[in-house]
Protein backbone atom coordinates (compact mmCIF):
# COMPACT_ATOMS: atom_id res chain seq x y z
CA UNK A 1 0.00 0.00 0.00
CA UNK A 2 1.28 3.55 -1.00
CA UNK A 3 1.99 5.56 1.77
CA UNK A 4 1.80 9.31 1.41
CA UNK A 5 4.56 10.19 4.48
CA UNK A 6 7.00 7.83 2.89
CA UNK A 7 8.44 11.31 0.47
CA UNK A 8 8.83 13.58 3.58
CA UNK A 9 12.18 11.31 4.54
CA UNK A 10 13.97 12.05 1.25
CA UNK A 11 12.35 15.78 0.98
CA UNK A 12 14.05 16.24 4.48
CA UNK A 13 16.86 14.65 4.30
CA UNK A 14 17.52 17.06 0.65
CA UNK A 15 16.82 19.84 2.96
CA UNK A 16 19.28 19.20 5.56
CA UNK A 17 22.19 18.74 2.81
CA UNK A 18 20.95 22.03 1.46
CA UNK A 19 21.38 23.95 4.46
CA UNK A 20 24.38 22.03 5.37
CA UNK A 21 26.12 23.31 2.12
CA UNK A 22 24.96 26.89 2.66
CA UNK A 23 26.42 26.86 6.45
CA UNK A 24 29.45 25.55 5.15
CA UNK A 25 29.52 28.44 2.11
CA UNK A 26 28.96 31.22 5.01
CA UNK A 27 31.77 30.41 7.38
CA UNK A 28 34.32 29.41 4.72
CA UNK A 29 33.10 33.06 3.67
CA UNK A 30 33.73 34.64 7.10
CA UNK A 31 36.83 32.67 7.56
CA UNK A 32 38.63 34.31 4.15
CA UNK A 33 37.17 38.00 5.21
CA UNK A 34 38.40 37.85 8.61
CA UNK A 35 42.22 36.13 7.22
CA UNK A 36 41.92 39.48 4.59
CA UNK A 37 41.38 41.81 7.35
CA UNK A 38 44.25 40.24 9.73
CA UNK A 39 46.68 40.27 6.72
CA UNK A 40 45.62 43.81 5.94
CA UNK A 41 46.53 44.45 9.30
CA UNK A 42 49.17 42.81 10.05
CA UNK A 43 50.96 44.63 6.43
CA UNK A 44 49.71 48.05 7.66
CA UNK A 45 52.00 47.16 11.35
CA UNK A 46 55.08 46.06 9.19
CA UNK A 47 55.11 49.35 6.65
CA UNK A 48 54.60 51.34 10.08
CA UNK A 49 57.52 49.73 11.69
CA UNK A 50 59.57 50.44 8.71
CA UNK A 51 58.67 53.72 8.89
CA UNK A 52 59.55 53.86 12.61
CA UNK A 53 62.90 52.35 11.73
CA UNK A 54 63.71 54.48 8.84
CA UNK A 55 63.00 57.94 10.30
CA UNK A 56 65.67 56.90 13.04
CA UNK A 57 68.13 57.62 10.34
CA UNK A 58 66.74 60.93 9.20
CA UNK A 59 66.86 64.07 10.26
CA UNK A 60 63.29 65.20 8.14
CA UNK A 61 61.33 64.07 11.12
CA UNK A 62 62.97 66.99 13.41
CA UNK A 63 62.97 69.32 10.02
CA UNK A 64 59.37 69.41 9.87
CA UNK A 65 58.97 69.39 13.71
CA UNK A 66 61.13 72.92 13.76
CA UNK A 67 59.50 74.09 10.33
CA UNK A 68 56.29 73.76 11.73
CA UNK A 69 57.07 75.36 14.70
CA UNK A 70 58.16 78.63 13.43
CA UNK A 71 55.02 80.09 13.13
CA UNK A 72 53.74 78.63 16.26
CA UNK A 73 56.56 80.72 17.79
CA UNK A 74 55.85 83.79 16.07
CA UNK A 75 52.78 84.33 16.96
CA UNK A 76 54.33 85.05 20.38
CA UNK A 77 55.89 88.39 18.73
CA UNK A 78 53.48 90.78 17.94
CA UNK A 79 55.94 92.38 15.27
CA UNK A 80 55.69 89.08 13.02
CA UNK A 81 51.84 87.94 13.47
CA UNK A 82 51.23 89.53 10.48
CA UNK A 83 53.74 87.95 8.57
CA UNK A 84 52.65 84.67 9.75
CA UNK A 85 49.16 85.48 8.79
CA UNK A 86 49.97 86.24 5.27
CA UNK A 87 51.84 83.24 5.10
CA UNK A 88 48.87 81.41 5.61
CA UNK A 89 47.13 82.98 3.54
CA UNK A 90 49.53 82.58 0.36
CA UNK A 91 49.41 78.66 1.21
CA UNK A 92 45.92 78.84 1.42
CA UNK A 93 45.89 79.85 -2.25
CA UNK A 94 48.23 77.00 -3.42
CA UNK A 95 46.98 74.35 -5.61
CA UNK A 96 45.45 71.79 -4.16
CA UNK A 97 48.20 69.19 -5.39
CA UNK A 98 50.47 71.14 -3.42
CA UNK A 99 48.65 71.22 -0.57
CA UNK A 100 47.74 67.71 -0.75
CA UNK A 101 51.37 66.85 -1.35
CA UNK A 102 52.47 68.69 2.14
CA UNK A 103 49.89 66.36 4.16
CA UNK A 104 51.18 63.18 2.27
CA UNK A 105 55.14 64.52 3.19
CA UNK A 106 54.31 65.03 7.09
CA UNK A 107 52.14 62.06 7.02
CA UNK A 108 54.86 59.95 5.53
CA UNK A 109 57.54 61.58 8.22
CA UNK A 110 55.29 61.23 11.22
CA UNK A 111 53.07 58.00 10.18
CA UNK A 112 50.34 57.15 8.23
CA UNK A 113 47.47 57.75 10.76
CA UNK A 114 48.74 61.46 10.98
CA UNK A 115 48.57 61.61 7.12
CA UNK A 116 44.99 61.05 7.30
CA UNK A 117 44.16 62.58 9.76
CA UNK A 118 45.36 66.03 8.34
CA UNK A 119 43.91 64.95 5.31
CA UNK A 120 40.39 64.84 7.14
CA UNK A 121 41.04 68.11 8.96
CA UNK A 122 41.41 69.72 5.25
CA UNK A 123 37.55 69.39 4.50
Amino acid sequence: MFNPLSFLGPIADLGKTYLEGKNVKMKAKAEAEATVLVTAAQSSADWEKIQAANSGQSWKDEWLTILFSIPLILCFFPGSVVYVQDGFAALSLMPDWYQYTLSIIVGASFGVRSAVGLMKARK
